[in-house]
C-alpha cells in the first residue's frame, strides 16, 4: 500500500484484501484474522497499540469472532500491517473466499464439548482460509455440541459436535441416571429395569455417557454432524444435513469437496451463495457427490437448505394499517 505511485484506489480489491471502506474520507476498517475466536494476550496487546496509534482508541469486535480496527487511515495501511506483524496478527479478508471460521471452545474446558473445535478451525484457517470461490463468500463455523452456540446451521457449512450412544448392558446398574438426564426422551426405562434407547429421538449431546456411573454407555460413534447452506443476509437459510459423525481428520477434506461442487454448478450465476445453489440444483445433486467421496458418513436423503420467513407478521400489519 505504498506511496510511491499514486494510483486510484480500488476498493474491491482492498476488501477482499480486508480493508474495509467506511463513510468518513480515506477512512478504513481492518479487520484482524482471528481463527476460532481465540487470541493470544500478547497479540491482543499488540492490537490494542495499533487501535491507540492509528485509529481511534477502539476495536470492534464482529458477530464472527474477528477484530476490527476502526478508522483506519489508507495512508496508514503499511506501518499497521509491519506493526501488526511484530506480533504475528494477520489481516483477514473479505470478499468471494472463504473466510476465517468461526468456532466455540470445544472439548478443551467446556462440560459439553465433544470434539476439538478450536483444533478444526484451525486447520481450514491454515489450508483453506482466502480460497477464491469465484461467486460468493463461503463462510465456515464449528460447535461442540447440539447446544450449537455458534450457530453452526447458518454457515455455508456447518459442523456439530456428535456422538453415538451405546449401552453394554451387562455393566448397566439400572440406576435410571441416563433416562433422567435425556432431555430429548431418547432414553426410557424398560420393564427389565435397564434403559430402552430410542434413536429417532437423539441429538447426539452424549449426556447418557456423561452422568453413567458405571461407563455402561459409551461412544459407538464420534465426529461432526454436518449442515451445508445456511447463511443469513437479507434472504437466510437454515443448512440442512449432509454428513453424521464425519472424522474430525476429515473436515479438510470435505469441506474442499463442497467449494469444488459449489464452484463448479454456480458456474456463470455471478453472485450466488452456495445454499441457493443447492435449492436450485436440488440436494441430491450435491449429496450424491459426497456420497462417492465421503460413503460412511453422508446421509442417505435429506432436503434443500430451509427459507427463515425473517418478515413473519408483516402480512397482519399491512391488513391491519388498511
Amino acid at each position: 500500500m505504498s506511496e510511491e505511485k499514486n494510483t486510484a484506489i480500488d476498493l474491491k480489491n482492498l476488501k477482499a484484501g480486508g480493508f474495509i471502506k467506511e463513510r468518513g474520507k480515506d477512512l478504513f476498517t481492518v479487520r484482524l484474522r482471528v481463527p476460532g475466536g481465540r487470541l493470544p494476550v500478547g497479540r491482543l496487546k499488540k492490537i490494542a497499540e495499533v487501535a491507540e496509534k492509528y485509529g481511534q482508541g477502539m476495536v470492534h469486535l464482529s458477530v464472527r469472532q474477528s477484530v476490527e480496527l476502526i478508522n483506519i487511515n489508507f495512508r496508514d495501511f503499511d506501518a499497521v500491517v509491519a506493526e501488526l506483524g511484530e506480533g504475528t496478527q494477520k489481516v483477514a479478508s473479505c470478499g468471494a473466499r472463504v473466510r476465517v471460521p468461526t468456532a466455540c471452545g470445544g472439548c478443551e474446558y467446556n462440560p459439553n464439548g465433544l470434539v476439538d473445535t478450536q483444533k478444526s478451525a484451525l486447520e481450514v484457517d491454515e489450508k483453506l482460509f482466502g480460497t477464491p470461490t469465484g461467486h460468493h463468500k463461503f463462510k465456515v463455523g464449528f460447535a461442540g455440541c447440539p447446544f450449537d452456540c455458534p450457530k453452526s446451521a447458518t454457515n455455508d457449512v456447518g459442523f456439530q459436535g456428535a456422538v453415538w450412544p451405546v449401552l453394554s448392558a451387562d455393566h448397566c446398574i439400572g440406576c435410571g441416571l441416563c433416562a433422567k438426564s435425556c432431555t430429548e426422551d431418547a432414553i426410557a426405562m424398560g420393564d427389565n429395569g435397564k434403559p430402552r434407547f430410542i434413536p429417532a429421538n437423539c441429538l447426539y449431546c452424549g449426556d447418557c455417557l456423561k452422568v453413567c456411573p458405571t461407563e455402561a454407555w459409551r461412544a459407538g460413534k464420534k465426529g461432526y454432524t454436518v449442515r451445508i447452506g445456511g447463511k443469513w443476509g437479507r434472504r437466510p437459510l437454515v443448512g440442512t444435513l449432509f454428513a453424521e459423525f464425519l472424522p474430525e481428520d476429515q473436515v479438510v477434506d470435505f469441506i474442499a469437496a463442497v467449494l469444488g461442487w459449489y464452484q463448479e454448478k454456480a458456474e456463470g450465476q455471478g453472485r450466488i451463495r452456495l445454499g441457493d445453489v443447492i435449492r436450485a440444483q436440488g440436494p441430491e445433486a450435491l449429496l450424491a457427490r459426497l456420497r462417492e467421496r465421503f460413503p460412511a458418513f453422508a446421509v442417505n436423503a435429506t432436503i434443500a437448505p430451509q427459507a427463515i420467513a425473517t418478515q413473519v407478521g408483516k402480512e397482519k400489519q399491512a391488513h391491519d394499517n388498511r
